[in-house]
């Protein structure tokens, strides 16, 4: 390479020997200058050799910069379901000495749903060992949960079996209600255990009612004896006094009508009531009741069996004062209804008037939810039914009758409004028992008046074929009192039954003045007798009427006006023809 670097030297002749020395000199700086470039040469060799033994360090350190960086960016994607993994499956101490060392109180009720989420989340991630291994722990604390809360229960319902005069809304809507979330982890967690609350209380519940309505209905039944109203014809009575319009005892046939008979009443022997109003006082009674407990027992029995939300919603009941009888020292003494129900609002939201929390239960849970309500009102059911059955047996008067099939509409309304599907069911059966002896009523009724109009009557104003004029008149006062009566009690026309009756019955009665004025020779008598019978008649129906507007009323005005103005008719008509003669 020296070679290359440096050009050859021609000195001229004869003067190499007098430079020898710088050609030495000159041979020693090329030399040197070789050895330098051999030097540079290996350490730019050893330079390069260096230089890409580090470029290829660098290149491992970047490969293993770019595998430490998606690690850490998978560590850090896992992080928070572990880190929430690990939270739910855990179990916080406090949690567990809550649940192992205190009584149930309402500490429980956030607490229980924490715990059954952390439950479930172990059971749902079987195939991670650290939930398993935590499984065991928390199938523990659930069998400890399940126990307390079975004793703790059971200690509630203790008060509604032992004791009558306890305050069954009191105990459903501040406490019962409150501790649902409670019941409702025994279902879902513990069915056994919730089969057996729910026994227990059905059985506390039954026994409450049965004794209340028991004593409340045995009440009713002394003060009935009391006060013994047989049924009599339109012919047959002999008491004029039963047959003028009593608007007070047609109030009965109302839920928001007087007030209710109270069960210690029937210890003064002196107090009376007709039948229609502890009849109604019953029914209100057993309305309250009945429907108070159907809506919580769907509120308190229906729950959920899915997993409970991580966030839970608030509030969820909020019980209020329900307008309901409460069973206190009077047994039953308060049994108020108000004026339009606060039972009517829609069942599908969250609370009703009543406080409770309601459901949107499938088909299979409301047959549940009906068959707990049946169990625990199935001898309040038949309290009922046997006063109904010593009310219609014997039959009782027909206007106070219709007076209890209209209220029993009205608590049928009124129970369905508030959605209690069995006591509707219930209320409507009664009313189909209560028509046919109407039925049978209405026509006794119009035959003993057809035997009298045809002279062919045996009864009391029948010992004789002849008429008088104050058979006639009582006959129309009383045709007056059981029009009007029906009227008040009827809003529709388009009832069959009520004035297909009344219709028949005015026929007879149409036959039975026609034949007693027939009696009379004389054609202005007859006429004149004929116009004051019609004019008796329009002023009952119109005098005093409640109802004139409404159109079986009109129609019956109407007819007997039509049949006053023909015997007016025939009166100036005789007399005319008397002054020709």
């Amino acid at each position: 390479m020296a070679t290359e670097l440096v050009e050859p030297i021609h000195p001229p002749p004869n003067s190499h020997k007098g430079k020898a020395k710088e050609f030495v000199e000159l041979h020693d700086q090329v030399q040197s200058s070789v050895t330098l470039l051999d030097s540079l040469e290996s350490f730019l060799s050893t330079f390069q050799t260096d230089l890409t033994a580090v470029a290829g360090q660098i290149s491992e350190l970047q490969d293993r910069s770019k595998d430490i960086d998606s690690r850490l960016k998978s560590r850090r994607r896992i992080e928070r379901p572990l880190s929430s993994l690990i939270s739910d499956i855990t179990i916080p101490p406090s949690l567990a000495t809550l649940i192992l060392d205190s009584n149930v109180g309402e500490p429980w009720i956030e607490a229980i749903d924490d715990f059954e989420r952390r439950l479930n989340t172990s059971k749902a991630r079987t195939r991670v060992k650290a939930a398993r291994d935590l499984g065991e722990v928390a199938e523990g604390l659930r069998i400890v949960a399940a126990t307390k809360l079975r004793s703790f229960f059971l200690a509630l319902f203790q008060p509604i079996r032992s004791n009558v005069t306890t305050n069954m809304q009191v105990i459903q809507t501040s406490i019962l209600l409150k501790y649902g979330p409670l019941f409702a982890f025994l279902k879902r967690q513990a069915p056994s255990v919730a089969q057996e609350v729910q026994r227990s209380y059905v059985g506390a519940a039954r026994v409450y009612y049965e004794t209340g309505f028991r004593r409340y209905s045995r009440s009713l039944g002394w003060i009935k004896a009391r006060t013994v109203e047989k049924f009599e014809t339109i012919v047959a009575s002999e008491k004029e006094a039963e047959w003028n319009m009593n608007m007070e005892r047609l109030q009965h046939a109302r839920i928001d009508g007087p007030g209710a008979t109270l069960a210690y009443m029937a210890d003064d022997k002196t107090h009376k009531e007709p039948v229609e109003a502890l009849l109604r006082s019953l029914f209100l009674v057993f309305m309250d009741n009945a429907t108070a407990e159907y809506t919580f027992v769907n509120s308190f029995f229906s729950v959920n069996l899915s997993i409970p939300p991580v966030e839970p919603a608030s509030g969820m009941l909020s019980p209020k004062l329900m307008i309901s009888p409460t069973l206190d020292t009077g047994l039953f003494a308060e049994p108020r209804s108000a004026t339009g129900s606060e039972y009517g609002e829609q069942q599908n939201s969250s609370a009703n008037a009543t406080g409770f929390a309601t459901l949107s239960t499938s088909k299979e849970e409301q047959s549940n939810i009906d068959a707990i309500w049946k169990q625990i009102f199935d001898p309040v059911l038949e309290y009922c039914q046997t006063f109904l059955r010593s009310v219609l047996e014997p039959m009782p008067p027909i206007i106070p009758l219709l007076t209890m099939i209209r209220l029993t509409e009205d608590v049928g309304k009124e129970v369905q409004m508030r959605q209690c599907p069995p006591a509707e069911t219930y209320i409507f059966t009664l009313r189909l028992q209560m028509w046919p002896i109407f039925q049978k009523a209405a026509t006794e009724h119009v035959d003993a008046l057809k035997k009298i109009a045809e002279g062919t009557s045996t009864g009391y104003f029948g010992r004789t074929a002849a008429t008088t004029d104050t058979l006639v008149a009582n006959m129309c006062k009383r045709y007056i009192v059981l029009f009007n009566s029906f009227i008040f009690l009827t809003e529709h026309e388009e009832e069959t039954m009520i004035f297909s009756n009344l219709h028949r019955l005015r026929q007879e009665l149409v036959k039975l003045i026609s034949r007693h004025t027939n009696q009379i020779s004389d054609t202005v008598r007859q006429a004149t007798a004929q116009s004051t019978i019609y004019e008796l008649l329009l002023q009952g129906l119109s005098k005093g009427m409640h109802h004139t507007a409404h159109p079986k009323s009109q129609q019956e005005i109407a007819y007997w006006a039509n049949l006053e103005e023909e015997a007016r008719r025939k009166i100036v008509s005789a007399g005319q023809s008397r002054s020709r003669r």
